[in-house]
């Protein structure tokens, strides 16, 4: 059987147990997924508006109540941030494809630089959407 550890360096995460440090880039690999996933319900939070709208005045108002909530501004703003994260994040990754800042150094801080972003823009969305 092979050596599980190359060095000092579990294969697997799930090997270390309670040792283990979530690392930044892995974080974000695991908050690309999760956005992805998210901004496809909100696509179909999208449709059932649509819907409403489609089936009258009287369906649309029930379903615009829930969209314009809180509950649904919530909702809303945080598939803003999901959709820019995703963006920035699948830039990212178009950029490592070309070989470029694939350095530990330079994936942290472009890492960082995505969630900066993110932040950044989600909240110019958000006010110039008001």
């Amino acid at each position: 059987m092979a050596d599980v550890n190359r060095g000092n360096r579990p294969l697997s995460p799930f090997m270390l147990g309670k040792d283990y440090r979530l690392q930044l880039n892995s974080a974000l690999s695991l908050a690309h997924r999760i956005t992805g996933i998210g901004m496809a319900l909100a696509a179909v939070m999208t449709v059932f508006w649509f819907l409403g709208l489609a089936y009258g005045p009287e369906s649309f108002r029930t379903v615009d109540d829930l969209v314009t909530s809180w509950i649904g501004g919530l909702v809303l703003l945080g598939s803003v941030a999901a959709l820019w994260f995703h963006l920035l994040n699948g830039v990212r990754h178009l950029v490592w494809d070309t070989g470029h800042g694939l350095e530990i150094e330079q994936t942290d801080l472009s890492g960082k630089a995505i969630l900066a972003a993110t932040a950044v823009l989600t909240l110019l969305t958000w006010i110039l959407s008001y």
